[in-house]
């Protein structure tokens, strides 16, 4: 059970983080990594046909592409169904979630809803770019907002970025600074007391918050 207290970090930062999980865990949560994101690559086929088909016919590309810093501080690129029409950032300026909910396609809105739009992040754990349990991984753009208010971002970059999180199942998408600070609480929380147990729980309080239609 991981502990919940909230910490205010400040810029000095005052509290140092390590990695609860050791190499013999990291081994088996990368195997287990491997096998299953193969196994939904696999087992998945089907929908990924069935929503490229749907996506053709819009105008855009099937996959959402972009860049997203990740385990050690390398940028990598993160894969997504697009649920977006094409002119959602024309200016090149990143917008949080609320502002980029407007333009939403419809059937973007449908795969946001029930968060089929990650499905090809399968590709991405698969590649070693990310967990399927870890923090989720941020841009650049936004990262540089986050450390102009504390100096713990760099301990994120001890982790692989997840699908999922806790801080994804009780903090939801984060659409203001405090959001994201929160988040960031709950992610060094969770590299600080992280095990393949904790794991296990998470995934399996994702799998029932998407099955019992939580929004987050």
């Amino acid at each position: 059970m991981l502990n919940y207290k909230i910490q205010n970090y400040t810029k000095a930062g005052y509290m140092e983080h390590s990695d609860a999980m050791g190499i013999t865990q990291r081994s088996i949560k990368r195997l287990f990594d491997i096998v299953f994101s193969l196994v939904g690559l696999v087992v998945l086929s089907p929908l990924f046909l069935v929503f490229s088909i749907i996506l053709l016919f819009s105008k855009g590309p099937v996959i959402f592409r972009q860049e997203r810093i990740g385990y050690k501080g390398k940028p990598f690129t993160i894969y997504k169904f697009r649920t977006m029409s094409i002119d959602a950032e024309t200016d090149g300026i990143p917008r949080l979630e609320a502002e980029r909910n407007r333009y939403l396609t419809p059937f973007g809105r449908f795969l946001r809803a029930h968060h089929l739009d990650e499905l090809p992040q399968l590709w991405n754990v698969l590649k070693g770019d990310m967990s399927f349990v870890g923090p989720r991984p941020e841009r650049q753009y936004f990262i540089d907002q986050i450390n102009r208010e504390t100096d713990d971002y760099r301990y994120i970059y001890l982790m692989r970025p997840g699908v999922t999180s806790y801080a994804t199942i009780y903090n939801g998408y984060t659409d203001t600074m405090d959001k994201m600070l929160k988040r960031l609480e709950y992610d060094l929380d969770y590299l600080d007391n992280r095990n393949i147990f904790t794991d296990l729980g998470i995934i399996f309080k994702t799998v029932f918050s998407v099955f019992s239609g939580k929004k987050f």
